[in-house]
């Protein structure tokens, strides 16, 4: 086993932007998605629209994370072009530049660092912390993980709090909050104008569908049954991106459609290594061959949701009830 630093190093020879190859996902995904939301918007059989509606939202997300690669610094980092295509990308989709850069920032470098409420990310406790908490902060907490908040991930995780929130708070400092409610209000009302069809099928449910995904996405990254952590003066980068971050197996077009950020693990060793080139690095990289997974399967991702608490003890995340029975069995 490699050290850190090896581990690091041995990481950087796939963190090399392949320019073509970045226009070109870019690209195909922009008329992908422009292609599948004309058919949700035009006046066509519900079995078309229906479908194109659906896939729309699945396209979405492969494009949050061409947005993510480029705010990462990872792609196009010196291209106005796709930037400015991507930020107003960032606008529409409730994830102002901005705002999302900080929180995702500071996500990277704490990575199950601390426990509570932590920037960028879902909260947690440990089995202690919810012990002494009052009823109104275990209340808080429950709804903050709870499966309903994740699902309607467009509505709780963009809308409010990347994007009301900060400009309720602060609207001139978080003005491009204020830009992306109204960029994003604009294009509903303008497909409203065209039909119901248009913007129920051409934006609110591909947003939905997009936001619930992404959501969840970036819960199970962080909240699987096998996740190992280490916090305070033991915390470790290397360890947090190797065991706290979860490998999501996919097939290839659910691979397509996420962006290929199911190689959780190995973005957080680098993430400089452009989506496209995650599966290569893993498969370069041999101590990456191991990690904790889980899968978008049911009963992986009903697991990953009764997931609550983090018990000292035993180093496992537990559910409600188990840390209830540890508690009446102490």
């Amino acid at each position: 086993m490699r050290t850190s630093k090896e581990l690091i190093l041995a990481s950087r020879p796939y963190a090399h932007e392949q320019r073509l190859v970045s226009w070109w996902c870019l690209g195909s995904t922009l008329l992908v998605l422009a292609a599948l939301i004309t058919v949700a918007c035009i006046s066509s059989p519900w079995y078309l629209y229906v479908p194109a509606g659906i896939l729309s939202g699945m396209v979405l997300v492969r494009l949050f994370i061409i947005y993510h690669d480029y705010m990462h610094g990872t792609i196009f980092r010196d291209s106005r072009v796709a930037g400015w295509i991507l930020r107003g990308y960032g606008l529409v989709a409730l994830s102002p530049p901005s705002i999302w850069k900080h929180s995702h920032d500071d996500h990277h470098k704490n990575n199950c660092k601390t426990f509570g409420t932590a920037l960028g990310s879902f909260p947690i406790l440990t089995t202690e912390d919810y012990a002494n908490f009052s009823f109104w902060q275990r209340v808080g907490y429950i709804v903050a993980r709870h499966p309903l908040v994740i699902g309607f991930g467009y509505i709780t995780s963009f809308f409010v709090s990347m994007s009301l929130l900060p400009f309720l708070t602060n609207a001139k400092e978080h003005y491009g909050a204020g830009l992306a409610i109204l960029a994003h209000v604009s294009i509903a009302v303008c497909l409203a104008m065209i039909s119901i069809q248009a913007l129920v099928w051409g934006f609110l449910v591909p947003m939905t569908i997009a936001g619930a995904l992404g959501s969840y996405l970036f819960y199970a990254q962080h909240n699987f049954p096998d996740i190992k952590r280490r916090d305070g003066d033991d915390w470790d980068y290397v360890y947090a991106a190797l065991h706290s971050s979860s490998f999501m197996r996919m097939g290839r077009l659910m691979s397509w459609f996420t962006g290929n950020i199911g190689y959780h693990h190995v973005h957080h060793l680098n993430a400089k290594i452009p989506f496209y080139r995650l599966p290569e690095a893993m498969a370069g990289i041999e101590e990456l061959q191991s990690p904790p997974t889980t899968s978008l399967h049911p009963v992986d991702v009903i697991r990953c949701l009764r997931l609550k608490l983090w018990d000292p003890a035993s180093e496992k995340m537990l559910t409600f009830r188990e840390a209830n029975r540890i508690s009446r069995a102490a």
